[in-house]
């Protein structure tokens, strides 16, 4: 796993889907500053890297997850990435918005799922794990059983570690914080200084930026 983790992160760093900007901060939508941003919907424009991800995703899959019935995309990030995945896998698919839809059916699920199938979710990005738990506790009360969950890239927030502890569902990401910090600083990308500030967020980002 590590030798892939290594593989897509290079890639996401080559097309510049990750950046690293300790001084100049972005800010969350919940508020929080923070020193990386991550947009993996950049992927989609790669062939390349799209592919390697699609197949990197459909490997695990098959591995650790054989008995996977329905593959699911959360919306809107990992739709994309779903579909290739299902269809690479000739499985249905299926997509989980974040709320219902506020017309029509108000559906918060799209797409057909029958009671007790087994389903895998595919996510682009972990940040507090909430909104990933969110779908993955949609699909489990609409009949489906959620059997694992794979991620683009995590930040690996001891939070989200806890939560997906708790919840009983095994995040696998193919490109992880710790990796991406260790490549950025192999390639001269960020100094040594700034991988203290960096790992310094990655322990309190709530509270980062603040004092």
């Amino acid at each position: 796993m590590e030798r892939t983790q290594i593989e897509i992160t290079k890639k996401l760093l080559e097309i510049d889907t990750i950046k690293i900007q300790p001084n100049s901060p972005f800010v969350w939508a919940s508020g929080w500053k923070s020193p990386i941003y991550c947009d993996n919907r950049k992927t989609l424009s790669y062939p390349e890297t799209r592919s390697l991800i699609r197949d990197k995703f459909v490997e695990i899959i098959r591995e650790k997850y054989p008995q996977a019935e329905v593959i699911a995309g959360v919306a809107t990030g990992a739709i994309a990435h779903g579909v290739l995945v299902a269809d690479k896998l000739g499985l249905p698919f299926i997509y989980v918005r974040s709320k219902p839809k506020g017309h029509g059916l108000e559906n918060l699920i799209e797409g057909d799922l029958k009671p007790e199938q087994k389903v895998v979710i595919i996510e682009d990005l972990v940040s507090t794990g909430d909104s990933s738990l969110k779908a993955a506790e949609a699909v489990n009360n609409f009949g489906g059983e959620v059997i694992g969950m794979l991620s683009i890239f995590t930040y690996n927030f001891h939070v989200a570690k806890e939560k997906f502890k708790k919840a009983n569902i095994e995040l696998t990401p193919l490109s992880r914080y710790q990796v991406l910090i260790d490549l950025a600083l192999e390639a001269g990308e960020i100094t040594q200084d700034q991988v203290e500030t960096l790992m310094e967020w990655r322990e309190d980002p709530a509270s980062w930026g603040k004092k």
